[in-house]
């Protein structure tokens, strides 16, 4: 019966030092997924300040091309 017995508390130490590894093994992991979930956040978010940005430009460069072909045709009738 002792031989059970020691066979019962063995199993019960190795189960739980596996389950305070894989605790640990998983909050690890859980810390390294949250860091690489920021930084994603973080470009996605710099990405959409470009992509409203971006239709301003545009705009702007239109403007300026029709400035200086005014201009231009300003200073070829002149």
């Amino acid at each position: 019966m002792s031989d059970a017995w020691v066979g019962v508390v063995g199993s019960v130490i190795v189960a739980v030092l596996t389950l305070i590894g894989v605790l640990t093994s998983n909050s690890r992991a859980q810390a390294v997924t949250d860091t690489k979930l920021e930084e994603l956040t973080r470009e996605v978010r710099e990405h959409n300040g470009f992509a409203r940005r971006m239709p301003v430009v545009e705009e702007q460069i239109r403007v300026i091309n029709h400035r200086i072909a005014d201009l231009e045709k300003e200073q070829k009738g002149a």
